[in-house]
């Protein structure tokens, strides 16, 4: 996004509460999510200013966590500079040096929604997007904006990672990755593959952070963030690197 983009200030912004839900991350814990009004589409300039303040983008949704006497949502991003990989992801970068890159605008590709629903089938069926359908996936992941794309990675031309980002003017926003569910594939640890491809794309593009959405100390599924070192969390208005 240009830094040249018109601005709204925050707090002439319209926002939304949603009703108490059943949490996705905490069993037996209720969320409410805070969300910008539908009719404020995630233009440049606001959706750059609410994701410094923790706003995620899903479909063309931009919302944070709002849950009465809980914080266990935090907002955590990479800043690219002090980002050193260890030797694990060293592996990983010669192992599937193989495979082709490309970035896409985020729209409809049949291949892209067969490996997704194999993917939420196969790793997610007890989550909220199962079972998966054509019109979830294309509300969910795919947005006809100049800042909404598509990575895929390609094995002898075949289809085996795909994740959706946005482009903001200080960072990557992460927004879904799904891969193969290949059991010969596993080695190649895709999904983790996938998000140092996103660093090394913001390194090119000269963008100082990687965001990652949401981590949350006690969800064994998001651990796989704290491999990604240094990384910042969000407290409050004051990004900080995270200890734990």
């Amino acid at each position: 996004m240009s830094s040249n983009a018109p601005r709204r200030p925050v707090r002439d912004l319209r926002f939304f509460l949603t009703v108490p839900h059943a949490c996705s991350y905490l069993p037996g814990k209720e969320a409410t999510t805070l969300f910008l009004d539908p009719q404020e589409s995630p233009v440049p300039g606001v959706y750059d200013s609410l994701s410094l303040l923790g706003f995620r983008r899903s479909g063309r949704h931009l919302y944070r966590p709002h849950c009465e006497g809980c914080d266990a949502c935090r907002s955590v991003r990479i800043p690219i500079d002090g980002f050193s990989a260890n030797r694990t992801q060293r592996k990983l970068r010669r192992l599937n040096a193989d495979l082709s890159i490309r970035v896409v605008p985020a729209r409809y590709e049949a291949d892209h929604y067969a490996l997704y629903a194999d993917y939420i089938r196969l790793r997610h069926a007890d989550g909220d997007m199962y079972p998966p359908s054509r019109e979830q996936y294309r509300t969910f992941l795919t947005l006809e904006e100049p800042y909404a794309y598509l990575l895929e990675m390609r094995l002898d031309g075949k289809l085996v990672v795909v994740a959706a980002f946005d482009q903001l003017e200080h960072g990557l926003s992460a927004i879904y990755t799904f891969f193969s569910v290949d059991k010969a594939l596993e080695k190649r640890s895709l999904g983790t593959y996938a998000i140092l491809k996103l660093i090394e794309l913001c390194g090119e593009k000269s963008l100082p952070h990687l965001y990652l959405g949401y981590w949350i100390e006690e969800c064994r599924k998001m651990r796989y963030k704290r491999a990604f070192t240094p990384i910042e969390v969000l407290d409050g208005r004051h990004w900080r690197p995270l200890i734990c």
